[in-house]
C-alpha cells in the first residue's frame, strides 16, 4: 500500500461516507454531457477577512479559508451552501495520490473527513450536489484530475482510473487552524451565507424542488417561506418540531423523492439512470428546462413554480457515461408529440422556435394532465 493510501485509510478508519453528519452550526447530479430557523451560528469574521482566497466558480462557489500548515490534525469541512453536498477528498504526497468519498454534508453542518495528524504535500477536494437538485448546480473545476467512483470508495492510486472509476476535477484546499488545534475548510456560495442563512436557504431550495413556492432562495425568513414550509409539513404528515431535528434535510429529501398528491412527480422504475426535462406554458411563454437526474427506484419533483396552464415532460434512460440507452433497438425514452428545445448539457430556454439554429434539438415532450392537482409519471422498461 502506498504512503498516501495508508494515510487516507488510517486517518479515516471507521468512517462511513455519506451517512452521519456532525452539526457545527445551526444546495449528479452530475452535469449531463449529452443535464426563521434558529440554531447556533458560527463567526464569519475570519471567513470575510480571507475572501481573497476564494476559488471562483461561475454559478456556485466553493470557497476555503486558507492557512499554510505542513501537518494536518483532524480535518473538518463545513457547508455554507444551500445544497446538501457530497464531497471526496484527495491526499497527495511525494509517493502517490489517494482519494476517498463520499461524505455527505447538510447546509450549516460540518463533518470530520480525516482524523489524527496527517502529513501530506497537498489536500484536494471535489464537491457535488445531490441528484435531487437536477443538473449539477456546482460547476466542477480544479487543477488536478483524480479518480472517483459512483458510490462510497477508497482509491489508492487515484491518478490512473480503472474499471468502475472516472476522472474528476479536484481543487487544492489549505484549511485554517482553529483554536482547538484542528483544521476547518468552508464550502460557500456567492451569497456568502452564514450558518443560519445557509440552513434556511437549503430548506427553501428543497421546498421549491418539492413544488412549493418558497422563492426567492435567499436565506431570509418571512411569511412566504413559513407558508410553504407549513404546507409541506401538513401534506407530508410531519410535525413542526421536526424542522429542528438533525435529520430534517434527510426527511425533506426522502419526501421530495417519493410520490406526491400535488404537482408533477417523476418516478424511475427502471434499473437505469434516467435524465428528464420539463416544459411549462403559462399562456405567454413556453419554457423548457433540464436535465434532472432520477436514480433507479427514486422519484423526483421538478421545480415548477407558479400556476402554468400546461406542463410537458420528456425523459430517457442513459448509461454511466450519459449515453442514451436502447431497448429492442429503440431509444428507451418517454415523451410525446409536442416539440420543445433541448440540448446535450444543462439548459433552460424560453424560445421554442428554430431549435437547431440556436444549438438545440427539437425533442418530443408529452403533455401532462394536471387536472387533479397532482400527477406521477412512472418510467418503466416496456
Amino acid at each position: 500500500m502506498t504512503q498516501a493510501a495508508a494515510q487516507i485509510t488510517a486517518v479515516m478508519a471507521g468512517f462511513i461516507p455519506a451517512i452521519h453528519v456532525l452539526f457545527g452550526g445551526k444546495e449528479d447530479v452530475d452535469t449531463r454531457n449529452k443535464s426563521g430557523h434558529d440554531g447556533p451560528g458560527t463567526a464569519r469574521a475570519s471567513y470575510s477577512a480571507l475572501r481573497s482566497a476564494l476559488i471562483s466558480l461561475p454559478a456556485a462557489v466553493i470557497s476555503f479559508l486558507v492557512s499554510a500548515v505542513p501537518a494536518y490534525a483532524d480535518l473538518k469541512l463545513c457547508n455554507r451552501m444551500s445544497y446538501v453536498v457530497e464531497v471526496a477528498i484527495g491526499i497527495d504526497d511525494k509517493a502517490a495520490t489517494a482519494t476517498r468519498g463520499w461524505f455527505r454534508i447538510d447546509p450549516a453542518a460540518c463533518r470530520v473527513v480525516a482524523q489524527g495528524t496527517l502529513t501530506a504535500d497537498r489536500i484536494l477536494l471535489n464537491a457535488r450536489a445531490l441528484g435531487v437538485y437536477g443538473s449539477s448546480p456546482i460547476p466542477q473545476s480544479g487543477g488536478d484530475t483524480l479518480c472517483i467512483a459512483p458510490d462510497n470508495f477508497v482509491i489508492a492510486a487515484a491518478r490512473q482510473c480503472r474499471s468502475g472509476q472516472s476522472p474528476a476535477p479536484f481543487t487544492q484546499i489549505n484549511p485554517t487552524r482553529t483554536d482547538d488545534g484542528n483544521l476547518v475548510a468552508y464550502l460557500a456560495e456567492d451569497s456568502e451565507y452564514d450558518d443560519e442563512q445557509a440552513r434556511l436557504a437549503g430548506i427553501q431550495r428543497l421546498l421549491v424542488v418539492a413544488g412549493y413556492d418558497a422563492a426567492p432562495i435567499d436565506g431570509v425568513d418571512g411569511p412566504k417561506t413559513q407558508a410553504a414550509l407549513a404546507a409541506f409539513l401538513r401534506n407530508r404528515g410531519l410535525t413542526p418540531d421536526i424542522v429542528q431535528a438533525p435529520n430534517f434535510f434527510a426527511t425533506m429529501i426522502d419526501a421530495v423523492q417519493s410520490p406526491s398528491s400535488t404537482g408533477l412527480t417523476w418516478c424511475n422504475d427502471t434499473p437505469h439512470k434516467v435524465m428528464a426535462a420539463v416544459g411549462t406554458d403559462d399562456g405567454k411563454t413556453v419554457v423548457s428546462r433540464g436535465w434532472y437526474r432520477i436514480d433507479p427506484g427514486k422519484c423526483l419533483h421538478p421545480d415548477v413554480t407558479g400556476q402554468p396552464r400546461q406542463i410537458f415532460s420528456f425523459a430517457e434512460a442513459v448509461d454511466a457515461e450519459n449515453r442514451a440507452l436502447k431497448f429492442k433497438d429503440r431509444p428507451l425514452n418517454w415523451g410525446g408529440t409536442t416539440q420543445l428545445c433541448t440540448r446535450e448539457t444543462k439548459f433552460e430556454t424560453n424560445e421554442q422556435g428554430d431549435c437547431g439554429a440556436r444549438g438545440f434539438a427539437a425533442t418530443g415532450f408529452a403533455a401532462v394532465d394536471m387536472s387533479s392537482g397532482g400527477k406521477t409519471l412512472r418510467f418503466a422498461v416496456p
